[in-house]
């Protein structure tokens, strides 16, 4: 942006690259076994959040320096801290689990505080940017539904692990297609109604789509029948409309999802239309295929959205199309190395929580980058590893961490020596 460099950049990437050290160091000491991409990918990723965020703290710093508002701090310290305290976490889950069982024992106490935690922000007051999704107390505030989303995962693998075979028996047909049986139905119609609490109480889009959206995949994975898959989005789909049309802060998403430009005629209603959806679609239009170049666009310009889900539209502006297709390319590798993983694994437990994670770091990309380009209304949600926020930093790398822990049983089971053949042999031959 001034054709030189950063002030923090030896800082900055001397810290990250020792912590990224200590990291791999604890990968090969206590969990060898584990895939060898999913560390890097989720490095790579936290990287170049942090430069993006830096390279956002100077022109914020600049165009914010008269305004005298919040704009004008810088976020890229305060996420340097949180990325220091969400490896030092996720190494301590690694080095503490000894196999990633243990979370089998506390499937339903996991799933309390899942739905205490979910609900927790619709009692403290105040909205930030219409949806009520944080716990703020002094000092400190905490988005609870990060975390929701590895307990709730856990909760489904342990669930589904019990009640699969119920769950797969095939009730009635209906314009030839197998719907599950009545009984077998209720807990899916449990947790779509608590998605839609949460999308009324909390006006939280994004969390209720991954909440609902994790429990169909894991579902299917766990049956193989399609029809669950089908009503899954049936309900997902007629749930969304109703509330979409309802609910005023979901009903304006919609309306700056369809009409992004209707911001910039002489009347329009500032409460249903925002300016970020179309600086988002010029900032991407702006990048072209190669980008402007980093720090030589203005992402800048869509405000406090810069450094959270609209981070997407300075890689899109100023690395262009390579950039955004790298960086997808990236996640997309992470989420197969998770399937990949729950293909590997040998027990149930393992392979629906494999699948489970891998599906809901997907659908969060999806409901981000998806509301950035304008493929579906804003949500609202963090994209993993590159946006500021402590707690979606956290919740991510300890989401790494089980991966790794997943990763490493798959590799035990497929490249460990089995003792056992060679000790029945002996004891035949004696």
């Amino acid at each position: 942006m001034n054709n030189k460099l950063p002030k923090g950049l030896l800082v900055y990437g001397v810290s990250f690259s020792l912590l990224a050290l200590v990291m791999h160091l604890a990968v090969r000491r206590f969990a060898r076994y584990a895939d060898p991409l999913i560390l890097p990918c989720a490095v790579m990723l936290s990287g170049l959040g942090m430069v993006l965020l830096n390279r956002l703290d100077q022109s914020y710093a600049i165009v914010h320096a008269a305004k005298g508002d919040y704009q004008k701090l810088p976020a890229a310290p305060s996420q340097v801290m949180w990325l220091y305290i969400a490896v030092f976490a996720a190494i301590a889950l690694i080095v503490l689990v000894k196999h990633h069982r243990f979370f089998q024992r506390y499937v339903y106490i996991l799933m309390v505080g899942s739905l205490v935690l979910l609900a927790a922000p619709a009692f403290f007051p105040g909205d930030t940017f219409g949806a009520k999704r944080w716990i703020r107390l002094p000092g400190i505030s905490l988005e609870p539904d990060e975390f929701v989303k590895l307990a709730i995962t856990i909760f489904f693998a342990g669930y589904l692990t019990i009640s699969r075979d119920a769950l797969a028996l095939v009730g009635r047909k209906v314009w030839g297609l197998s719907l599950p049986r009545g009984r077998n139905a209720g807990p899916v119609l449990a947790i779509w109604v608590v998605s839609l609490l949460v999308l009324i109480f909390e006006r939280d889009l994004g969390t209720s789509l991954i909440f609902f959206g994790v429990f169909v995949v894991m579902l299917y994975v766990a049956t193989e029948r399609t029809s669950w898959m089908i009503f899954g989005v049936l309900m997902a789909v007629g749930g969304a409309v109703v509330v979409g049309t309802l609910e005023p802060h979901v009903h304006g998403r919609v309306e700056a999802w369809l009409h992004p430009l209707d911001y910039y005629k002489p009347v329009h209603d500032p409460s249903l239309i925002s300016d970020q959806p179309a600086q988002a679609l010029f900032s991407f239009g702006t990048g072209h295929l190669l980008g402007t170049g980093l720090g030589q666009g203005r992402p800048w310009m869509i405000g406090f959205a810069g450094r959270s889900d609209f981070i997407f539209t300075t890689i899109g502006e100023e690395l262009g199309l390579a950039g955004v297709t790298a960086v997808l390319l990236v996640y997309t590798l992470f989420i197969q190395r998770g399937l990949r993983t729950a293909i590997s694994l040998s027990d149930p437990f393992g392979k629906l929580l494999a699948t489970g994670l891998a599906a809901a770091l997907a659908l969060q990309v999806f409901v981000v980058v998806g509301g950035v380009t304008g493929l579906i209304p804003l949500t609202g949600k963090a994209l993993p590893f590159l946006a500021a926020g402590g707690s979606s930093t956290v919740a991510n790398w300890l989401l790494t961490g089980l991966m790794i822990k997943l990763s490493d049983a798959a590799g035990r089971t497929t490249l460990e020596p089995d003792p056992e053949p060679s000790g029945t042999l002996a004891a035949a031959a004696a």
